[in-house]
C-alpha cells in the first residue's frame, strides 16, 4: 500500500533561485528542492511542466453549488475559464466518485492525481468534497489529492484540508484591488448573506489572502489561477503575482479569458475580448521574474480524465462504471509508473546531450516552434490528427515550454478540412516551424506559404533534443547567410471548447 504524503511546516517552495524566485524544479529534475516538496510535484501533471508529458489527472464533479458569481462564468455549464465550456459535467455522489476514481486509476496507471474543481466551488460543498476525499484516501492511498477553490470559504476549511493530506490547493485569484474585483464579480454569498460591488470584492480578496497564508504555513503547496481579462486586470495581475508570492504561493497560472458569446457569460455577451497569444506570453514573462509560472494549463473540465490536453471522460461514464467490478492493484500501478520514470530519465538524458551541443552558441536570437505530440515527451502525432500544439521557445540557453494552442482537428475521415487549416495556421502564426510525425502535401505547402516550416525528420524522437538540433542548424544557416531570420506575427488563442464525444 502507498502512503499519503503529509504536509510539513515549510512555507512555499522552501527554496529560492535567482532574484528571490522559488526554485520549484518544474522544468526538469529535483534541483535544489527539498525532498518532501519534490515528492509532491514530481509526478503531478499540474504542478510540474515536465511531469505533464507523462502523468494523468482526474477530476470528479461532486460539487455543484457555488458561492460567488463571476462575469466569465455561466452556471448552466462548467465554468468557462476553469473548465472546458459548453458541456455539462456528469455530477456524482461521493460514493459514485470513489468507484469511478478506482476504475479510472486501474485502467490508467499513470493517473496519479485526483482533483475536485467543481462544477461549482468545492468548498461551497464541503460535505460532498471532503467525503469524496476520505473515501478515495481509504481505497487509493497512492493518489495525490487536490482541490481548486475561489477561496471565499477557504479559511474555514484549512484544518480539514491539512488533516486529510490534501497537499495541493489551487486558488483562483483575479485581483487584490476591490475596484478591479467589482468589475469581475457581481456578488458573493458569504455567511448567509449576499454582498455586491466593492464590499463583495473586499471580502473575497481578504479571505483569499488569509486562506493562502494559512495553507502555506502548513506546508500545503498552493497554485494560483488568474484569468487574464484585457483592459480590466491584465496589468493588475503583476501586482497579484507579487502579493501571492509574498504569501508563499508555489506556482502562478495566468490563463486567457474565454469569452466567446455562445458561452452566455456576461463578458461574452458584452464583447469583452480575450488576450492574444503574444499578450498572454508577455504578461507571463513579466511575472516569471518573481515566481514560477505554469504554462501548460488546459483549463480542464470539472470531470476531465487523462493527460492534460486530452479528455477520456467518455470512456468512464457512470453507467459504464457502475456495471463493472473494479479491482485496484497499487503494486501494478507503481510498477507501471516505475517504467514511466525510466522513460523520463531517458528523455532528460537526451535533452542534456542536446544542451551540451548547444553550449558554445552565444546568439541572442529567440523564436517559437510548435510540436504535435500525444504525450511521453515525443514528436509522435500526425499534423492532421492534432487537436493542440505545444509551443516551445528556443534560444541559446535551450528549449523552454511556453504554452499550447488548441486547434480544430484537420483530418476528418481521412480528408483534410481546408477551412480548419486556415485556423490552425492562425493559431501557430507566431511560430517559425512545426514539428510533426507526419504531414500531407497540401498542409505542408500551405504552411510553407505562411512562413512556417514543417519538420518531420525527427518523427518519434524526443521533443527537446530534436528542437535543440533543429535550432542549432537554424542558427548556423542564419550565421552563414543561407537564411534570413524574420520575426513572426501573433498567434490566436482558440475561444471555443474542446469536448469529448459521448
Amino acid at each position: 500500500m502507498g502512503n499519503i504524503v503529509r504536509p510539513t511546516a515549510e512555507k512555499g517552495c522552501g527554496a529560492s533561485g535567482g532574484r528571490g524566485k522559488p526554485s520549484c524544479g518544474s522544468q526538469g529534475g529535483q534541483g535544489d528542492l527539498p525532498t518532501d516538496v519534490w515528492e509532491k510535484i514530481k509526478n503531478h501533471p499540474c504542478y510540474s511542466e515536465e511531469a505533464h508529458h507523462h502523468y494523468a489527472r482526474m477530476h470528479v464533479a461532486v460539487a455543484p453549488a457555488c458561492n460567488i458569481q463571476c462575469n466569465f462564468c455561466n452556471r448552466k455549464y462548467d465554468c468557462a475559464n476553469e473548465s472546458r465550456p459548453g458541456v455539462v459535467s456528469e455530477k456524482l455522489t461521493p460514493e459514485q466518485a470513489r468507484k469511478k476514481v478506482l476504475a479510472v486509476a486501474s485502467a490508467i496507471p499513470q493517473m496519479t492525481v485526483l482533483g475536485i474543481a467543481g462544477p461549482g466551488d468545492p468548498l461551497a460543498n464541503p460535505e460532498k468534497t471532503f467525503r469524496t476525499f476520505e473515501l478515495v484516501a481509504e481505497n487509493a492511498p497512492d493518489l495525490k489529492l487536490c482541490v481548486s477553490t475561489n477561496g471565499l470559504a477557504l479559511p474555514d476549511h484549512v484544518d480539514t484540508i491539512a488533516r486529510l493530506g490534501i497537499d495541493h490547493v489551487t486558488i483562483t485569484i483575479n485581483m487584490i484591488d476591490p475596484e478591479i474585483g467589482a468589475q469581475i464579480y457581481p456578488w458573493i454569498f458569504y455567511r448567509h448573506k449576499r454582498y455586491s460591488g466593492l464590499e463583495a470584492a473586499k471580502i473575497l480578496t481578504d479571505r483569499q489572502m488569509q486562506g493562502l497564508e494559512m495553507l502555506t504555513e502548513r506546508g500545503v503547496l498552493c497554485k494560483i489561477n488568474s484569468v487574464m481579462i484585457p483592459g480590466i486586470n491584465d496589468r493588475h495581475l503583476v501586482e497579484v503575482n507579487k502579493a501571492v508570492k509574498a504569501r508563499g504561493a508555489f506556482l502562478h497560472n495566468i490563463m486567457p479569458l474565454i469569452s466567446a458569446p455562445e458561452h452566455g457569460t456576461v463578458f461574452g455577451l458584452n464583447g469583452q475580448r480575450g488576450p492574444s497569444a503574444l499578450e498572454l506570453k508577455a504578461l507571463q514573462d513579466a511575472c516569471e521574474s518573481e515566481m514560477n509560472m505554469m504554462r501548460h494549463c488546459r483549463q480542464c473540465r470539472a470531470d476531465a480524465v487523462g493527460l492534460l490536453g486530452e479528455d477520456r471522460g467518455a470512456e468512464f461514464t457512470t453507467e459504464k462504471i457502475m456495471s463493472i467490478d473494479v479491482r485496484y492493484d497499487i503494486n501494478a500501478r507503481l510498477a507501471y509508473q516505475g517504467k514511466v520514470e525510466q522513460e523520463r530519465a531517458q528523455k532528460l538524458a537526451a535533452k542534456q546531450e542536446g544542451l551540451a551541443e548547444l553550449a558554445a552558441e552565444t546568439s541572442e536570437l529567440k523564436l517559437l516552434v510548435a510540436v504535435a505530440t500525444k504525450g511521453d515527451g515525443l514528436i509522435n502525432l500526425h499534423f492532421g490528427h492534432a487537436k493542440e500544439f505545444q509551443i516551445y521557445q528556443l534560444s541559446s540557453v535551450g528549449p523552454k515550454f511556453v504554452g499550447h494552442r488548441r486547434v480544430d482537428l484537420y483530418c476528418q475521415g481521412g480528408y483534410g478540412e481546408e477551412g480548419r487549416l486556415t485556423t490552425t495556421i492562425g493559431a501557430i502564426n507566431d511560430c517559425h516551424a512545426v514539428f510533426v510525425a507526419k504531414i500531407g502535401g497540401c498542409p505542408k505547402s500551405e504552411l510553407l506559404r505562411a512562413g512556417i516550416v514543417p519538420v518531420d525528420e525527427y518523427a518519434y524522437e524526443f521533443i527537446e533534443k530534436s528542437v535543440i538540433a533543429w535550432f542549432k542548424s537554424y542558427l548556423e544557416k542564419v550565421q552563414s547567410g543561407d537564411i534570413q531570420h524574420v520575426e513572426r506575427g501573433d498567434g490566436a488563442i482558440r475561444q471555443s471548447a474542446l469536448t469529448s464525444v459521448a
